[in-house]
């Protein structure tokens, strides 16, 4: 069976337009107010980024669905469509004690990461993962991309978390506004980096059977 959109388990608004870049039609299927939607993001002690953002990502996935069933036993016209979920975080290699460098709790702890990061190369995961339908055990794949940045001073750091673009992003910076000019060098996927590996994102959408962009037939 062909699906004609997805469903989309994200708030992000980079993961929305990394989706519409590539023609893809989707609808928000978003967490209710009562669920704990925090505690699926705790990392679990000496936890490997790479498979913590695989584990997130899949147990976002879980929730998902639940979600979806949730909506239909209430009543809710809500037609199957396959559900795409993502998850990413920051890990700086051969540091143990910033493995997961996640979110910023608030401009003192953005600070912080972003010292961390500074003259130093990071890694980027991504994790992207669809259900294809509602019995299917979610596909997941991870895509990791190498970001080095140059030695920040006091003041940009201090300008840059001021600027609130440190909030609501691993590792307290996004690629795609000011902290481009921390970056003295990317190996992997820009969108990756971003939020949404477009690649592997394709190939999911095409094993679940997506039309969408150029893969309309």
């Amino acid at each position: 069976m062909k699906h004609d959109f997805i469903y989309l388990a994200s708030q992000s608004p980079r993961r929305q337009e990394l989706l519409s870049q590539i023609g893809v039609q989707f609808q928000l299927l978003l967490p209710t107010p009562d669920e704990d939607t925090e505690s699926l993001e705790l990392a679990h002690e000496n936890e490997r980024a790479g498979d913590y953002t695989q584990r997130v990502t899949i147990a976002k996935s879980i929730a998902a669905i639940q979600r979806w069933y949730q909506q239909r036993q209430a009543g809710v016209d809500l037609p199957w469509a396959p559900i795409l979920c993502a998850d990413t975080t920051v890990s700086l290699p051969n540091s143990p004690d910033h493995e997961i460098l996640g979110k910023p709790r608030d401009e003192e702890d953005a600070a912080r990461i972003l010292r961390i990061l500074s003259g130093q190369t990071h890694w980027v995961y991504t994790a992207v993962a669809i259900t294809p339908d509602p019995a299917a055990i979610p596909i997941c794949t991870v895509q990791k991309s190498a970001i080095t940045f140059s030695v920040l001073t006091p003041e940009e750091i201090e300008c840059y978390v001021s600027s609130g673009e440190a909030f609501g992003k691993a590792g307290a910076y996004g690629i795609q506004g000011m902290a481009a000019t921390f970056i003295e060098e990317i190996s992997g996927s820009y969108s990756g980096i971003m939020g949404l590996p477009l690649f592997e994102t394709a190939q999911l959408l095409r094993a679940a059977h997506v039309r969408f962009g150029l893969n309309r037939s």
